[in-house]
């Protein structure tokens, strides 16, 4: 906002960059869930083998893991906003090159790139601490973390819809629009705001941190159908666990750090990151077993043999109710504080799988239980980024919700491994009147994943009641523990305030984790 934008015009350019931010997060989550309907088709359009084509999945997990935590630490050093123009630049240029693709090889480049998008919520939650009032933190942060249920729950239904009435490359030009549009208006209301943290980008850290995750996310990824005692599966994981050790062995030594491994082991930091994993897990097997369901056919006892397009409209309502959680998140943390709020959210999950559990055949019941868990998953999911940017300094805010990203992400990972085993190991042929026989999972399979993802999210509420509460003052307060304790963020152009003394500043240089705030401003 200009310094001389008359004072009721500024919750006006507040909610234009909410706006801006939270088209990103929806149209990234969106990108990685839309290609789920064209994969039945893929061998025949592109030529692949079947086992091929779940790459196209694969290889964006991949390129999102890496992207996330480098990129957040990336924006803390040279700025979010040039790191939020960079992923979404990357998910434009990766639509534009799916869209004219024809093979396989052309379309997993294209979905690399995708990948490098999944950085933007993480970005974008950290951009909003530096440049709201302390007052609409909260609130914003909650609609930001529910972009991730909208995109999933809208992704799938639109894809199936152009899939199944127009050529497939049109929905690759529908996300380069969606894509290229966001990004034309983040380069132009987005302004950069002033933290940052010095320092030399560490790049052997770098380097490391992205072998191990490529390697451990590959073996997860692919344990369903490798074997989880198969040699590949044990090789990869095996070694991703020793690179990750000489990597956290790295990082303790290095002056400055890609992660700053003795703030994230601190109860505080890591349980947030420990429930995070867990959450991803517990979130993950709703969106990846509701399409399936509802899509097995009758004879099976419980298929509603719904078509694609039918089916992925049954995550809609989900998408909805994540939207309107986003305000009701941010006033639980503001009146009962974050550390509540996820232990609420992921007790609401367990009980939307024992909703799942209990009722299965009948498509009532079904949307029922995944609305359930959207409301956990929006309260869980609003009140994570809240915790990390509680307990660590402003600084270093981006590094750290990349981090928690990640660990979404990696639980993500794992869920989709677990289920597919436990679906393999339940299904068996259905013979339905005329003779034919069917392959599908039992129902018993599906109340088995149910079971998993509901157990899961009470081990999230464990590791939620064991975060630490908060000295007062909080060492970073937001708005949910000191509502007067941060002045209100100014914008590069503004300048500094006339009335600047050092008790404006917040906490004193000793209650600090990290350095002040006069060693990070750029």
């Amino acid at each position: 906002m200009p310094a001389d934008a008359h004072p009721s015009t500024a919750p006006v350019a507040d909610r234009g960059v909410l706006a801006v931010l939270a088209a990103g997060g929806i149209v990234t989550t969106l990108v990685q869930t839309a290609v789920v309907p064209l994969l039945p088709r893929l061998p025949r359009l592109t030529g692949a083998a079947p086992v091929d084509v779940g790459w196209v999945v694969t290889i964006t997990l991949l390129t999102g893991a890496v992207a996330t935590p480098l990129l957040g630490r990336a924006g803390d050093m040279y700025g979010k906003r040039r790191m939020l123009l960079l992923a979404l630049g990357a998910l434009a240029v990766g639509s534009v090159v799916c869209a004219f693709a024809s093979t396989l090889a052309w379309l997993l480049a294209g979905r690399a790139l995708q990948g490098v998008g999944a950085a933007v919520v993480p970005l974008a939650i950290s951009f909003l601490r530096g440049v709201l009032p302390p007052r609409r933190t909260g609130s914003a942060v909650a609609l930001m973390s529910s972009t991730v249920g909208i995109g999933a729950a809208l992704g799938l239904p639109l894809a199936a819809l152009l899939v199944e009435y127009a050529d497939w490359h049109a929905m690759f030009w529908a996300m380069t629009v969606l894509s290229t549009g966001v990004l034309a208006l983040a380069w132009r209301l987005l302004r950069e705001e002033p933290v940052r943290s010095p320092g030399r980008f560490d790049l052997p850290g770098a380097f490391g941190l992205s072998t191990g995750l490529v390697l451990l996310l590959l073996a997860l990824s692919k344990a369903g159908e490798w074997g989880w005692g198969s040699r590949r599966t044990l090789g990869l994981s095996g070694a991703a666990l020793l690179i990750l050790t000489g990597w956290t062995a790295h990082q303790r030594r290095a002056p400055r750090p890609l992660v700053d491994v003795r703030l994230a082991t601190r109860p505080e930091v890591l349980l947030p990151h420990l429930a995070a994993l867990l959450a991803g897990f517990a979130f993950y097997a709703n969106s990846l077993v509701t399409a399936q369901l509802v899509q097995a056919p009758r004879v099976t006892g419980y298929g509603l043999g719904l078509s694609v397009v039918a089916a992925g409209a049954c995550l809609l309502p989900s998408g909805v109710i994540m939207v309107l959680c986003a305000s009701l998140s941010a006033r639980m943390s503001a009146a009962r504080g974050a550390k509540a709020t996820l232990a609420l959210g992921t007790v609401v999950i367990a009980a939307g799988y024992g909703l799942r559990f209990a009722d299965s055949r009948q498509l009532w019941a079904v949307i029922a239980g995944a609305a359930v868990v959207s409301v956990g998953t929006a309260l869980a999911y609003s009140a994570l980024p809240m915790l990390i940017m509680r307990a660590v300094p402003p600084e270093q805010t981006a590094a750290a919700n990349g981090l928690n990203v990640l660990m979404r992400t990696i639980g993500q990972a794992l869920c989709s491994a677990v289920v597919a085993t436990v679906l393999a190991q339940h299904t068996r042929l259905f013979t339905d009147p005329p003779g034919a026989a069917v392959a599908a999972p039992t129902l018993d399979g599906y109340r088995t994943a149910f079971a998993a993802a509901g157990a899961v999210a009470l081990l999230a509420c464990a590791a939620a009641c064991l975060i630490p509460r908060p000295p007062r003052p909080a060492l970073f307060p937001l708005q949910e523990t000191e509502p007067d304790a941060r002045p209100e963020p100014r914008l590069p152009s503004q300048g500094p305030p006339a009335d600047d003394v050092p008790e404006a500043a917040g906490p004193s240089a000793d209650a600090r984790l990290g350095p002040g705030p006069a060693d990070t401003t750029a």
